[in-house]
């Protein structure tokens, strides 16, 4: 399903790195950024959650609110979140129910193998529940920069 601005992001229930139940409208009437990673301790995927780590002041300045996603257990966000200080919530969709929802989980190539995996995709939410932006195919690098822009 191809999710398009303006409309109403899926809802959904999942747990997060503490074994929390989290659900996305508990953030209803603060803009998020909702960003899906493809795996935990990763180098992009390091250096994604470490920007928006040390730019979180900045996001909550702008009234928002960031969750990871990737499909990863809760222990194994435990370690990442852990092992980097991270100042935000992991979420755990070992179901794939939310990275299908979101139309992240994609087919993959590396080395000329195909596989099934998290396309690195950012989506902003606002304050009313609706996707204001789409960042598909997120380049690590100026991605921090662009979401606060966005913001």
């Amino acid at each position: 399903m191809d999710l398009k601005i303006g409309q109403k992001a899926p809802d959904f229930t999942t747990l997060n790195d503490s074994g929390e139940k989290v659900k996305l409208s508990d953030f209803k009437g603060k803009k998020i950024v909702l960003y899906f990673y493809p795996k935990d301790d990763t180098p992009g995927c390091t250096k994604e959650a470490c920007a928006f780590r040390d730019g979180i002041g900045e996001i909550k300045r702008k009234g928002a609110v960031v969750l990871g996603v990737s499909t990863d257990s809760v222990q194994s966000h435990e370690k990442f979140k852990k092992k980097f200080d991270l100042n935000f919530p992991l979420l755990a969709d070992t179901d794939k129910k939310i990275v299908e929802a979101y139309g992240t989980w994609k087919e993959k190539s590396m080395y000329g193998k195909k596989y099934m995996g998290i396309e690195r995709t950012t989506f902003i939410i606002d304050e009313q529940g609706k996707i204001s932006h789409i960042f598909p195919k997120v380049k690590v690098d100026e991605h921090y920069d662009e979401v606060v822009k966005a913001l």
